[in-house]
């Protein structure tokens, strides 16, 4: 009780200073006023654009000389403003705080000829970056058709370095198991966001995206595998617009989308849908593709309000469903089995900001997200029929005061995370007698006798401070932050983070390196049910581990160096040092995972990519990621029933399930003429580790046989113990139909996989089992924008 009584008091105190509170985000907002020679404002036409940073927007100074843009990644923008008859006005402008950026811009008289000197090839490389960070415009969101629903977003950020997509969808980045976290237009979201466990996040509800893998600035916490910050349109124009999309393809596809957006003086208003059909919803674990529809729609609404310059008001509300049917393999087929599973969202959020002065920012945030899964079985399901029931209701608060003096960019701020947890869970254990293998150990309970129910709070305060200081082409970054987290167990922890760089303009080189200290929670999921004494009488073998965070350092060292300002080549060596390493293990073969943890796990390795926003008519990119993790027990955190308890002491060395050794990625786009453009990438690895506990026999071959087919058990080099090398090919092209007056009708096409050939992504792993991605397919979409 104590304990929780001087972090309530740390966090009062933090809120009495601050007043009001920022939702979490690292962007900034430029506000522009144009004048005339004599003083008088001044509309005018505008372009802002960052290559470094994908972003290119057009605007309209309004009657009143002024503009603000939104929502800019931090780096560098060249900022262009005319108007007939007096001389264009071009200036660099470096975004670097969340405190709104004044520029005042005097447009002078035109003379016969004007030389600008500024090139938007300047923002290519962000000189006070401390940092890895790539950043994702909506061209690329844009253009993105992935070969299954709802699929968008996560191939964007997949395709990454150091980013790996698992079976279902689950993102891993730099080896790390489920610990990603989405800041969707400043609201964190710490769960897991694959398909089967939360409604998809579209790719026509996004702008653009930045994505971290280290130099976390102290305001992140709770989960750091990877951080993206995801960013809903804005800087609309004045008026009405909107944006319709409709999308077809292979697997019986069909999908949906529409937005409208509304902006008048101080208010905008924004409202969207989408929903979607496909036959091919998860990664099936068989060729044959049994069972796998899924169907999803939702809608979200947004009314932002300028009071004054100062003073903003943001509200949002939004609701998304999925409801799909899980895959079988063939001898789930056989039997009949038919499960389905269902997950609804509802959030809202509320923020509020006021900027004292031109140097200090004050405001205030505030949601409440429900979210519930459910997953019901047939009477024909084997091995187990399960039933689940479970959910949360999450309130998020947040305080921030940010402000700019001198060469400080500072920010101090709490937040907390108060959700009421519950689990309910059955199931009956239906494997036909005498079939090989044997599944469960005997003395396995056949049924959850009295079925699984349990609710608790979880309850996590955090504060921080955080600076970023510039001494000439030197940057430092600094910061500290407080954890304390409180549902199963009860820990707190301080993380100092630190970052530094040298910018050396005669080399266009940013040489950057970072250390963070993390307190990752483990993820919630079943997290009840794991700790739970309920379960005693499922196994006559017992042992129950409670699951604590984990606890990293994290190393980086990297640069960025542009070349004739034409290309740009990231570069990454990495570190990441666990104690209580994060994993999942899954009940009695129902599906339903949990998570473990095991002493700890070094994950090391170097990401290189070379980027062309353009070069003439050509763009594109090439990434390659080398990358080992190395785990090692004893198990020190989970559940464990029967013959699962005999490994827990096991002080020996393994592959983590992430340890693909090599991952490249290439992408280039041609743009044939104004209206028409194309566009190939390709995509291969090395293969995920296998864990069978040695060389399988022969019995156990020929099950795997019976479960998955021929053509999957031989992409599996067992001597190795990895799944054998994938690789990918695909094809697109996109052209503009109609353009005239604001409205546009574009047309994309894209072919997947074209060799057809078996790319499968995990056998036999302990959660997500054995998974296929898709054959060649194609998709389709139809854009009308007004």
């Amino acid at each position: 009780m104590t304990r929780y009584i001087q972090i309530i008091g740390l966090m009062s105190c933090v809120c009495f200073f601050a007043q009001h509170a920022a939702a979490q985000r690292d962007r900034g907002e430029l506000q522009i006023e144009v004048h005339d020679p004599q003083g008088a404002v001044l509309s005018a036409s505008g372009e802002l654009v960052s290559q470094g940073n994908q972003f290119h927007l057009e605007f309209t100074v309004g009657d009143d000389g002024r503009y603000a843009a939104q929502d800019l990644a931090f780096g560098v923008y060249r900022v262009s403003i005319s108007h007939s008859g007096f001389v264009p006005a071009v200036q660099l402008v470096e975004i670097r705080s969340v405190v709104p950026q004044h520029l005042a811009l005097t447009l002078g008289l035109k003379p016969v000829e004007t030389l600008l000197q500024v090139s938007e090839t300047e923002t290519l490389v962000d000189p006070s970056r401390t940092n890895a960070v790539y950043t994702i415009g909506s061209q690329t969101i844009g253009e993105q058709l992935s070969s299954q629903a709802g699929r968008g977003v996560l191939d964007v950020v997949d395709a990454q370095p150091g980013w790996l997509q698992e079976a279902n969808g689950v993102l891993h980045p730099r080896g790390s198991e489920y610990d990603v976290q989405f800041v969707v237009d400043g609201l964190p979201i710490t769960e897991n966001r694959s398909p089967g466990f939360a409604p998809p996040i579209e790719s026509s509800d996004v702008e653009s995206m930045r994505v971290m893998t280290a130099g976390f600035p102290a305001e992140y916490g709770r989960k750091l595998g990877g951080v993206v910050e995801v960013t809903s349109p804005k800087n609309n124009p004045t008026g009405l617009h909107g944006e319709f999309e409709a999308e077809g393809g292979s697997f019986s596809t069909a999908s949906g989308s529409g937005a409208l957006f509304y902006s008048s003086g101080g208010n905008r208003f924004s409202v969207t849908g989408d929903g979607f059909h496909s036959d091919r919803y998860l990664d099936p674990p068989v060729l044959q593709n049994f069972t796998n529809v899924g169907n999803a729609g939702g809608f979200s609404s947004s009314y932002e309000r300028d009071f004054s310059q100062g003073d903003r008001l943001f509200v949002t509300f939004g609701q998304h469903a999925v409801r799909y049917e899980v895959p079988n393999e063939l001898v789930q087929q056989e039997a009949g089995q038919l499960q389905n599973s269902k997950q609804i969202e509802t959030s809202g959020q509320v923020r509020y900001t006021h900027a004292y002065s031109a140097d200090v920012l004050l405001s205030v945030a505030g949601s409440v997200r429900d979210a519930s899964a459910l997953l019901n079985s047939n009477a024909q399901s084997t091995p187990v029929i399960v039933t689940q029931d479970r959910g949360y209701r999450e309130g998020y608060a947040r305080a921030d005061v940010a402000g700019h003096y001198g060469r400080h960019e500072w920010k101090v701020g709490v937040d907390g995370i108060f959700s009421p947890v519950n689990e309910n869970l059955q199931y009956v254990i239906n494997q036909k007698p005498g079939s090989y293998p044997d599944q469960f150990d005997p003395g396995t309970a056949t049924t959850l006798t009295p079925p699984f129910s349990d609710r608790r709070w979880d309850i996590e305060p955090s504060a921080y401070v955080e600076d970023q200081i510039r001494f000439g082409k030197w940057n430092v970054s600094a910061g500290l932050r407080f954890d304390h987290y409180g549902f199963v167990v009860n820990e707190s922890a301080w993380s100092p983070r630190l970052g530094a760089s040298r910018f050396i303009s005669s080399l266009n080189l940013l040489i950057h390196a970072s250390y963070d200290r993390v307190f990752q929670t483990p993820a919630m999921e079943n997290l009840l049910l794991a700790s739970s004494p309920q379960l005693d009488s499922v196994s006559t073998l017992v042992v129950r581990l409670p699951v604590r965070p984990a606890r990293a350092n994290y190393y980086e060292v990297g640069f960025t160096k542009s070349f004739a300002g034409k290309l740009r080549i990231d570069g990454n060596i990495f570190r990441r040092d666990f104690s209580n390493y994060s994993d999942d293990d899954v009940l009695l073969e129902t599906g339903i995972s949990f998570p473990i943890a095991f002493s700890s796990a070094t994950i090391q390795g170097e990401e290189i990519q070379i980027a062309v926003p353009r070069w003439g008519r050509f763009s594109g990119s090439l990434s390659y990621s080398n990358q080992t993790g190395i785990g090692q027990g004893p198990i020190t955190g989970g559940l464990f029933l029967g013959s699962e308890t005999a490994g827990i002491s096991d002080t020996s060395k393994f592959p983590v399930s992430q340890d693909q050794r090599n991952t490249v990625r290439a992408r280039v786009r041609f743009q044939a003429t104004d209206r028409l453009w194309f566009a190939t990438s390709a995509e291969y690895g090395s293969g995920l580790p296998v864990d069978l506990n040695g060389q399988p026999d022969p019995g156990q071959i020929d099950f795997f046989l019976q479960q998955y087919g021929t053509a999957i058990v031989n992409e599996v080099n067992f001597s190795a113990e990895r799944v054998r090398p994938n690789f990918s090919l695909d094809v697109a092209a996109g052209a503009t139909l109609f353009h005239k007056e604001g409205r546009d009708v574009s047309f994309e096409i894209e072919g997947h996989n074209l060799t057809d050939k078996v790319n499968v992504l995990n056998f036999a792993s302990l959660f997500s089992g054995t998974a296929v991605a898709p054959p060649a397919s194609v998709s389709a979409r139809l854009k009308f924008g007004f």
